[in-house]
């Protein structure tokens, strides 16, 4: 298994990376707000977990070990895939989705496209023994990240929210009512944090 990549960032999308390593560029699937976190030109270190299927080899990367770990363990749960498993961290932060598997919160776990609630009991009945300790600490930054933000980069997150699947209008209003609300605050969020707060406001 390959578990963890460093190399050059060649190219990013809305969930995929091109990471040089050994002048080689190999393609890694991973949540938008992961792909956003990194720039082209630059070094990245990535978590990594491949999948292995009759016809194709994919690379997953991610952030974080806790995110890895966690979307391998949501895996063993029947009728939940690498998509799948990706798209819960792609709407949730991994101690936030630890938090609702561990506290039996089906309303967040069933926020996630392609999750009902038969899906989320089974979840919850699965794995909420395995999540391990769950830090409310970590949960707590995990919602409510925040930093600086470059103007331009507000369409990027819009352009992530489509690809999950919301329409363009339905992106971008979530985009605006998180800024605003943050610029309220005095405030403004990172890439990650901006994406992660637009899915809870698109959830509500």
């Amino acid at each position: 298994m390959i578990a963890s990549l460093r190399g050059t960032v060649l190219a990013t999308g809305l969930g995929t990376l091109v990471v040089e390593v050994g002048g080689v560029g190999l393609s890694v699937l991973a949540t938008p707000s992961t792909a956003a976190s990194v720039r082209v030109g630059e070094t990245a270190t990535l978590a990594t977990t491949l999948v292995v299927r009759e016809d194709s080899l994919t690379l997953f990367g991610f952030a974080t070990t806790s995110e890895r770990d966690l979307f391998e363990l949501v895996q063993t749960v029947s009728g939940v895939g690498p998509r799948l498993a990706l798209a819960m961290l792609a709407i949730h932060a991994p101690e936030v989705l630890r938090a609702a598997i561990a506290g039996g919160d089906l309303a967040t776990l069933v926020k996630v496209p392609g999750i009902g609630k038969k899906g989320a009991e089974r979840i919850v009945l699965e794995l909420k023994d395995k999540v391990g300790p769950i830090s409310a600490v970590g949960a707590e930054d995990a919602a409510t990240q925040a930093s600086g933000i470059v103007e331009g980069e507000h369409g990027q997150v819009v352009e992530a929210l489509v690809g999950l699947g919301w329409s363009g209008k339905q992106a971008q209003d979530a985009v605006e009512r998180v800024v605003d609300a943050a610029s309220d605050d005095g405030q403004v969020r990172d890439v990650s944090g901006l994406l992660r707060a637009a899915l809870r406001e698109l959830g509500r």
